[in-house]
């Protein structure tokens, strides 16, 4: 069952602007990497089922975060029935939606066109994942989008960097907030163990967001 209530997980999305995105078979690995995220800041994770048992992988960081980050929401593909606070996914699903809505979990679907966003929003997902932001038209894609559907709450994944232009450019353009994958986890920061480094781009990023927004 979910920690969060969805108020609680569109929040903590919010008040950040920021949504980490990550997966590693390896779960020390996994943990080390939240808890630098959650020491830089930031309060809402997803963690991406791209491997074989990631289910496994998740049900114990779940574990692990409600004792060692209490307030960070971490959010996944289809696990629910392992607590995921939110559900996530690079396309829509309307079977998804209907589930994740009796259950008042939150379903963020990828979507690449202003009809996928409103078919995705009438079946109550409250936040919707452009995807792949950077092919779909960028930032301008999104400010077009919020012309027509003012009420739209946009996050994008893909085409997203820690570096003060993209963001700036990205929160300008109206997103609710941003999902970042690779570009915020390098391969040999992973390999190094440089959690620190992991910490401190977590609070460079969240600035430049917050600086955006001002």
């Amino acid at each position: 069952m979910a920690k969060f209530s969805k108020s609680e997980v569109f929040q903590a999305m919010k008040s950040t602007g920021m949504v980490p995105v990550f997966f590693n078979n390896d779960l020390e690995i996994c943990k080390q990497v939240i808890k630098a995220c959650y020491q830089g800041g930031v309060r809402a994770f997803e963690f991406t089922n791209r491997g074989d048992f990631a289910h496994e992988l998740f049900g114990a960081l779940i574990k692990w975060a409600d004792k060692e980050c209490p307030e960070m929401v971490l959010g996944a593909g289809l696990y629910m029935q392992l607590g995921a606070n939110f559900i996530v996914g690079p396309n829509f699903v309307s079977e998804i939606a209907t589930v994740c809505n009796r259950r008042l979990v939150p379903y963020s679907p990828g979507c690449g066109s202003v009809t996928e966003i409103s078919n995705a929003q009438a079946m109550g997902c409250d936040v919707t994942k452009v995807f792949p932001a950077g092919n779909v038209g960028g930032p301008s894609f999104v400010k077009n989008v919020l012309g027509p559907l003012r009420w739209s709450n946009i996050m994008v994944t893909g085409a997203v960097s820690p570096d003060k232009e993209n963001l700036t450019e990205w929160i300008k353009s109206g997103v609710f907030c941003v999902g970042m994958g690779s570009k915020l986890f390098p391969k040999d920061v992973i390999a190094s163990g440089n959690w620190q480094s992991i910490t401190d781009k977590c609070v460079e990023a969240l600035g430049y967001i917050r600086e955006a927004r001002a």
